[in-house]
């Protein structure tokens, strides 16, 4: 063994963890999306995407993997750059990888899942930023195009060479509901997958947490339980009780007012014990509390007592403040 292998075997872990930068689960997350723009825009003119996709998909899992609380917390905090069009996938992804793991489904069977997310609208990705921006509602042919992105997605996506069933059935059915008013063919409940009905579900609560022109986003709560209330979408209670075990009532990035006054970022996902940690920026009186504060919502006068807006919350920090190295963009 030479001298360098060496000395580095008589190390510690502890010791050695300087001597390897720690991953960034948003800098991998960003690093993905500017891959997935290029891919997804310049799609019509590939024709072995398959690979190229499922490796994006990969990068998303693990960047998950790496931990999910920073993951979820860039949903809430808009930290992923770029389009919304495909910032909207990467984040539906990142809902989905939760949720599919949570239901003990293998990893081949998660990474299916996740490219079905990055990829549900590539067919009107390049026209979805202008309905995002768009004031008033959309004119029949937008509609039109709309009620087909599914199947135009799905075709798309087989023509650039993918061949996985599964991942091509969860594009082409995610818009589809319950009592046959979806799209594109009006399929009924028997005839929808779980695995559609997991992309829907991320697709639509994601679309709910985030802003757009012509109304604000929700309050995680609140579109939570808009989403799992949506009788025409879901009707199944084993995908909708994983999908707040996995997300909870409070996720992190969520920004609250405690019992006490004080306000912060909820930090870390619900324990099993039912306790939310938060980190306190603001103190009951308003003013900056220098160093944040480490609450749980188990300690005396500090339940989450309401969920803030940005605006609202006037909390201004990086998630590398809050979550260290591995949130650093």
């Amino acid at each position: 063994m030479n001298q360098h292998l060496s000395s580095l075997h008589d190390l510690s872990i502890d010791d050695t963890r300087h001597l390897y930068p720690p991953v960034s689960v948003l800098h991998e997350l960003n690093l993905a999306n500017k891959r997935l723009e290029k891919l997804l825009t310049d799609l019509r003119n590939e024709h072995n995407a398959d690979a190229d996709l499922r490796n994006i998909a990969r990068e998303v899992g693990r960047a998950v993997e790496v931990n999910p609380d920073i993951a979820l917390a860039s949903v809430f905090l808009n930290q992923i750059a770029g389009s919304y069009a495909v910032r909207h996938c990467i984040e539906t992804a990142v809902v989905v990888v939760l949720v599919a793991r949570g239901l003990a489904r293998t990893p081949s069977e998660v990474l299916s899942l996740t490219a079905a997310a990055l990829t549900m609208n590539v067919g009107m990705i390049r026209q979805q930023d202008n309905f995002q921006c768009k004031m008033g509602c959309l004119d029949d042919d937008e509609m039109a195009l709309v009620r087909r992105h599914p199947a135009e997605s799905a075709e798309l996506l087989k023509y650039a060479g993918v061949e996985d069933d599964e991942w091509i059935s969860a594009v082409l059915l995610h818009h589809e509901n319950d009592d046959g008013t979806g799209y594109p063919e009006g399929k009924s409940r028997e005839q929808i997958t779980q695995n559609a009905r997991l992309i829907s579900l991320a697709d639509r609560y994601c679309a709910q947490v985030s802003a757009r022109n012509y109304r604000c986003s929700l309050p995680p709560d609140e579109a939570m339980d808009k989403v799992l209330a949506d009788t025409a979408h879901m009707s199944d209670p084993v995908l909708a009780e994983q999908f707040r075990r996995q997300l909870g009532k409070y996720p992190p990035g969520c920004l609250v007012r405690l019992a006490n006054g004080e306000t912060g970022v909820v930090t870390q996902r619900e324990s099993a014990q039912g306790v939310i940690e938060v980190r306190c920026l603001r103190d009951s009186s308003g003013k900056t509390i220098p160093i944040a504060l480490h609450r749980h919502t188990n300690q005396p006068d500090c339940a989450i007592e309401a969920v803030l807006s940005e605006d609202d919350a006037e909390l201004r920090f990086s998630m590398k403040q809050i979550w260290g190295a591995q949130a650093a963009l």
